[in-house]
């Protein structure tokens, strides 16, 4: 990873993203420190990374996330050359889901 980014106020960024507790406590930061459009960037491009990773073709990505073929070929140099920031962050999020309980029925009917 290159160092020339990271100083006093980048790992000030950094460690205000890991005490973020919750999901809600990150939707408050990221509204003050991101614009709109930011924040829908950086999702879309997970997402992007997220769809490259299980496989799918650049239309099949154009389509599903909305993203120009640009975009996804700059998140696919990151998923095949970079940190592997998205790997790591996609693996989390699913053994995470993957531990979540199965929903009970009766609660999904409530939902309905």
């Amino acid at each position: 990873m290159s160092n020339k980014w990271k100083d006093e106020f980048t790992d000030q960024l950094c460690d205000s993203i890991v005490a973020i507790t919750d999901r809600d406590e990150a939707y408050r930061f990221l509204e003050d420190v991101a614009t709109f459009s930011e924040i829908k960037a950086f999702s879309q491009r997970l997402q992007v990374a997220n769809l490259l990773l299980k496989g799918l073709s650049y239309p099949q990505i154009v389509q599903a996330t909305g993203a120009s073929t640009a975009t996804i070929s700059r998140v696919k140099k990151f998923v095949e050359y970079g940190s592997d920031g998205y790997r790591d962050v996609l693996r989390k999020l699913k053994n995470k889901e993957e531990a979540l309980p199965a929903p009970d029925n009766a609660a999904a009917k409530k939902k309905k």
